[in-house]
C-alpha cells in the first residue's frame, strides 16, 4: 500500500506543479495588490489558462486524497517536494549544472527521509477530538492572515500551514467512520480552499521563487510535526534515525533553496490605467503605422484619429520607426512603438519578430486591459497580440489588408517560389485569425478571397473609408495637355509601367506620379526609353496639402494596381471627382464602373489603357459627368460612416444591445 500511496503522491506533485505555473502566470499577469477584489476574480473566472491550472489542482488534490488514506503522513507529504523541482523544469530553467545538482540533492534528501519514515511510522487511529482541534487550528490560521497586511513570505508561510494542516485532517478523515469522517472532510475541504485563496495573494504579492521555495518546505513541516505531535505516528523513532531523517531533509532543503531561486522572478506590478468614463478603451495593432507610407498604414492611422475623436481611449501598437521600443502621444491617442528590425530587402519597413512582440504587448495588456483589440495584419505585431488578447479571454477582432503580391514584390525570388510562400502566407493568416472573434475586410471581393483560402468564419465587410471633405476639388483647370494622376507605391505590383507604356502614342496626355519606391529608377529609364520624359513628372513623397492640391488640378486618375483589397487612393481620387481608368483586378470593379465614372481594362492591355485615356482626352464633358459619378459612388465610403460602422462591430463584440449598433452599412451595394 505504500508503494501505491508514493505513486499517487508523486503525480500529484506533477499536477501540483502544472497548476503553479498557469495559476502563477495568470494572477501575477493581472497585478492584483493585496486581497483579490471582486473585478479581479471575475477576471480570473474567465480565464482559461486559470481555469486549466484549477482542473489541475483540483486532480492533484484527489490523488494526494488517495495517498494519504493509504500511507502515514510523514511518507506521503514530503512527497510535494518533488512539485518544485517540477516547476523548475517546466519553466524551463533546469539546464545548468548548478540547478541539475540541486534537483539530485532533492531527490536524494526526499527518497532518504521518506524511506526512514516509512520505516518508524505506525498509521494509528486518530481520535475525533484530535482531529477537531488541527481542524480549529487552521481556521485560526485563516482568520488571522485574511484581516493582516502581510509579505509575499507570510502570505506562502500561511498558505503551506493550512495545506499542512488540511491534509492532516483529511489523513485522519479516513480513520473514522463515515458521518465523523464527512464532517472532517467538509472541514479539511475549507482549510485546503483558504489555502488557495491566500496562495493566490502570495502569487500577486511576490516572486514565484519566495511562493513556491516557501510552501515547498513549509507544507510538509507542517504535516509531519503534526503527525509526531499530535498523532502519534513516530513510535519507533531512535536518536539515530531521527539523526539521519534531519540530515536527509537538510540535502533536501538545500536543493530547495537553489532550486527556488532559479524560478523566474517576477517583474514588480503594474497598476492598471483606469478605464475611461465614456466609451471604449481600443487598442490596435498595426504592422505598419505611418511614417510607413501605404493604405493599411493610413488607414489605422485614420481609424485610431477618428475613435479618439469620438471619445475612446485609444492606443496603437506597431514597430519602432529606428529600433527601441517607445511610447508617443498624438492626436488623441497613445502609439506603443515596438523593438523592431529592419527588412534587408525594404529598408524603408520595419517588422517585429513574434517572439520579440510578445514579451512587450503581453505587460501591455495586462496593465491597459483594453475592452477590444483590433489587430489590421497577421504578422508580427498582429498575431503576438491575437493570441495574448486570447489567453487573457480579451476580445479580438481582425481587419484584413494583406495581399501577397504586395510584399513578394520586394523579394528577388522566381515567380514559382513567390507563389508557393504566397499559398504559405495564406494558410498562415487563416492559423493566426482563428483567435479572432470578427475578421472584416474593405471590399466584397477582398471578402471573397479570404473564403477562398478557408477561413471558417463570416467575413463583414467594412470599408475603410475616407474624409471626403478633405478631398473636394474646386473647379478643374481647363488649358494644357490632359493631366493623368497617380498616387501610391512606385513597386512592381502597381504596374506604373503599363501606364507609362500606354501614354508614349498620347502626345497629348501628360503623367504626374507622386509616390515613391524601389521601381522608381526603372521606371525613370522607362521614361526616357519611352521619350517621354517632358511628359512624365515623378514627384515623390508629397505633403497633404500638395497631395490634395494635386487631386484638383488633375484631370484624370489611372490605378493600374492589381493587388488592391479596396485602393484609398483611387477612393481619394473619386471623392476630388476624378473619372478613373483602372485594372479590372480585386476591388477596383467595386469602385469603378465601366462607363459610369471610368473604364476598366484587363490587366496587362496597354493598348486599352491608351484607349480610354484618348477618348477621355477628346471629351472634357465626359471627364464631368464621370467625375460627378465617382464622388457619388464614393459617399457611400465617407469616414464617419466607417466609424459607425467599426464601433457597431466593437459593440457586437462585446454582446452590447444591437440598438446600439450603427443601422447605415458601410459599405453601399453597388451594381
Amino acid at each position: 500500500m505504500t508503494a501505491l500511496a508514493v505513486t499517487c503522491a508523486l503525480l500529484a506533485a506533477v499536477l501540483f506543479a502544472a497548476a503553479a505555473t498557469r495559476q502563477h502566470d495568470e494572477v501575477a499577469g493581472l497585478a492584483v495588490e493585496g486581497t483579490p477584489r471582486l473585478r479581479t476574480l471575475a477576471r480570473l473566472l474567465r480565464s482559461r489558462a486559470w481555469w486549466t491550472g484549477t482542473s489541475l489542482a483540483t486532480g492533484g488534490s484527489l490523488l494526494h486524497v488517495v495517498a494519504l488514506s493509504l500511507a502515514p503522513l510523514p511518507v506521503v507529504q514530503p512527497l510535494g517536494v518533488f512539485s518544485l523541482v517540477l516547476t523548475v523544469v517546466f519553466t524551463r530553467r533546469a539546464r545548468d549544472r548548478r540547478v541539475l545538482g540541486a534537483v539530485v540533492l532533492v531527490l536524494l534528501g526526499v527518497a532518504g527521509f521518506v524511506a526512514l519514515a516509512a520505516s518508524t511510522t505506525t498509521d494509528p487511529v486518530v481520535s475525533w477530538g484530535t482531529a477537531e482541534s488541527v481542524a480549529v487550528a487552521g481556521f485560526a490560521v485563516a482568520v488571522v492572515v485574511w484581516f493582516a497586511r502581510a509579505s509575499c513570505a507570510v502570505l506562502a508561510g500561511a498558505a503551506a500551514v493550512l495545506f499542512g494542516l488540511g491534509s492532516a485532517v483529511v489523513h485522519a478523515a479516513v480513520t473514522q467512520p463515515l458521518t465523523a469522517a464527512l464532517l472532517l472532510g467538509a472541514q479539511a475541504l475549507l482549510l485546503l480552499g483558504a489555502g488557495g485563496v491566500v496562495l493566490h495573494r502570495a502569487y500577486a504579492a511576490g516572486h514565484t521563487a519566495v511562493v513556491v521555495g516557501t510552501t515547498t518546505v513549509l507544507d510538509p513541516l507542517t504535516a509531519v510535526a503534526v503527525a509526531a505531535v499530535a498523532y502519534g505516528e513516530a513510535p519507533h523513532l531512535t536518536a539515530a534515525t531521527a539523526v539521519l531523517a534531519a540530515a536527509a531533509a537538510l540535502v533536501a532543503l538545500a536543493g530547495v533553496r537553489v532550486l527556488a531561486g532559479a524560478l523566474p522572478r517576477n517583474p514588480s506590478p503594474v497598476k492598471e490605467i483606469p478605464v475611461p468614463s465614456s466609451g471604449l478603451r481600443v487598442l490596435i495593432g498595426a504592422d505598419t503605422f505611418p511614417p510607413n507610407v501605404n493604405g493599411a498604414s493610413f488607414f489605422a492611422e485614420r481609424l485610431a484619429r477618428g475613435l479618439a475623436g469620438r471619445g475612446h481611449d485609444v492606443h496603437v501598437v506597431c514597430p519602432s520607426a529606428g529600433g527601441p521600443s517607445h511610447t508617443d502621444e498624438r492626436d488623441g491617442y497613445t502609439v506603443h512603438r515596438v523593438r523592431s528590425r529592419a527588412i534587408p530587402f525594404h529598408t524603408d519597413y520595419r517588422f517585429c519578430t513574434p517572439g520579440g512582440a510578445r514579451k512587450e504587448v503581453g505587460p501591455l495588456l495586462d496593465r491597459l486591459r483594453p475592452d477590444v483589440v483590433h489587430v489590421q495584419a497577421h504578422f508580427g505585431v498582429g498575431r503576438a497580440l491575437l493570441d495574448a488578447a486570447a489567453e487573457r479571454e480579451l476580445p479580438g477582432m481582425a481587419t484584413n489588408h494583406f495581399m501577397p503580391d504586395n510584399l513578394l514584390g520586394y523579394t528577388p525570388f522566381p515567380r514559382r517560389v513567390k507563389d508557393s510562400i504566397a499559398r504559405w502566407a495564406w494558410r498562415d493568416l487563416v492559423r493566426v485569425y482563428r483567435d479572432a472573434r470578427i475578421v472584416t475586410t474593405p471590399t466584397p471581393r477582398a471578402a471573397e478571397v479570404l473564403a477562398g483560402i478557408g477561413l471558417d468564419r463570416p467575413v463583414q465587410v467594412v470599408s475603410c473609408g475616407i474624409d471626403l471633405a478633405h478631398y473636394a476639388a474646386g473647379g478643374r483647370r481647363s488649358d494644357g495637355p490632359m493631366s493623368v494622376l497617380f498616387v501610391g507605391r512606385l513597386d512592381a505590383e502597381k504596374n506604373i509601367d503599363q501606364l507609362l507604356r500606354a501614354l508614349a502614342p498620347l502626345p497629348h496626355v501628360r503623367a504626374d506620379l507622386v509616390g515613391d519606391g524601389t521601381r522608381r529608377r526603372d521606371l525613370e529609364t522607362l521614361a526616357v526609353d519611352l521619350g517621354i520624359t517632358d511628359r512624365v513628372t515623378f514627384h515623390g513623397f508629397v505633403p497633404d496639402a500638395e497631395l490634395v492640391r494635386r487631386y484638383a488640378e488633375a484631370d484624370v486618375f489611372c490605378m493600374p494596381g492589381t493587388a488592391e483589397l479596396q485602393s484609398l487612393a483611387t477612393m481619394e481620387a473619386m471623392a476630388a471627382g476624378l473619372p478613373v481608368v483602372a485594372a479590372d483586378a480585386l476591388a477596383l470593379p467595386h469602385l469603378v464602373h465601366h462607363g459610369g465614372n471610368g473604364y476598366l481594362f484587363e490587366p496587362g492591355a496597354i493598348t486599352t489603357i491608351s484607349r480610354w485615356l484618348a477618348e477621355l482626352a477628346a471629351d472634357p464633358a465626359s471627364r464631368t459627368r464621370m467625375g460627378e459619378a465617382s464622388h457619388a459612388i464614393v459617399a457611400g465610403h465617407d469616414i464617419d460612416r466607417a466609424l459607425d460602422a467599426f464601433e457597431g462591430q466593437y459593440r457586437i463584440l462585446l454582446g452590447l444591445p444591437e440598438a446600439a449598433v450603427a443601422s447605415e452599412p458601410a459599405v453601399p451595394q453597388i451594381a
